[in-house]
C-alpha cells in the first residue's frame, strides 16, 4: 500500500514544530519576550499562535476530532503537548478520500466565515507552520541561540529516508 502523497508534508510539519517549541523551552522568560522587527511578535506569542492556529485548521479539517484550544493561556509543554497530539490526527486526514475542490466553511469566533478548498486549506496549513517557524528561528539567532535544523532534508534524514552518496 502507497503512503498518502501529502504524509511526509504533515509529518515534517509537526516534527519541525516540536522542534521549534523544545528549542524555545530551553530560554528564560524573559527571552520567551523577545520579538523581532517584521515577525509575528514574542517567541511565545508566535509559538501560542503557530500551535493554536494548527488545532483550530485540525478542529475544521477533521470534522471536529480535536477540540479547539486556548493556547493564550498555555505554557511551552501544554503547548507541545498540543501540537504532539495532532501528529496522528493529520495523518489521518491526510490519508483521506481528500478532494482538493471540496469547499469548507470556517465559522470564526464574531460569527463571520471564511470559505475556501481544501486542498487552499492543507496549502496554508503547511506554508503558515513554515512562515512562524521561520520567524521563530530568526528570533532565537538574534538571542545567539542556534535554532534547530528543521528543513525537509533534515527531516527526511532524522526519518533515516535521505541517502547521500559523495563523489568517489
Amino acid at each position: 500500500m502507497s503512503r498518502p502523497i501529502l504524509a511526509d508534508a504533515f509529518a515534517h510539519h509537526v516534527w519541525a514544530s516540536l522542534l521549534v517549541i523544545d528549542a524555545c523551552a530551553a530560554l528564560p522568560p524573559e527571552q520567551l519576550q523577545t520579538t523581532v522587527p517584521g515577525t509575528f511578535g514574542s517567541i511565545l506569542d508566535t509559538v501560542r499562535h503557530l500551535v493554536g492556529s494548527d488545532v483550530s485548521y485540525l478542529e475544521l479539517l477533521s470534522g471536529g476530532e480535536v477540540a479547539a484550544i486556548d493556547e493564550e493561556t498555555m505554557d511551552l509543554p501544554a503547548l507541545r503537548a498540543a501540537m504532539e497530539a495532532t501528529g496522528s490526527v493529520w495523518a489521518k486526514v491526510v490519508a483521506g478520500d481528500l478532494d482538493p475542490d471540496q469547499q469548507l466553511t470556517r465559522t470564526r469566533d464574531d460569527g463571520s466565515t471564511s470559505t475556501a478548498p481544501l486542498g487552499i486549506r492543507l496549502a496554508q496549513v503547511v506554508h503558515h507552520g513554515t512562515d512562524h517557524r521561520s520567524q521563530i528561528s530568526t528570533a532565537l539567532t538574534t538571542l545567539g541561540v542556534t535554532p534547530p535544523e528543521i528543513d525537509v532534508w533534515d527531516f527526511a534524514a532524522s526519518e533515516g529516508r535521505l541517502k547521500d552518496t559523495p563523489l568517489a
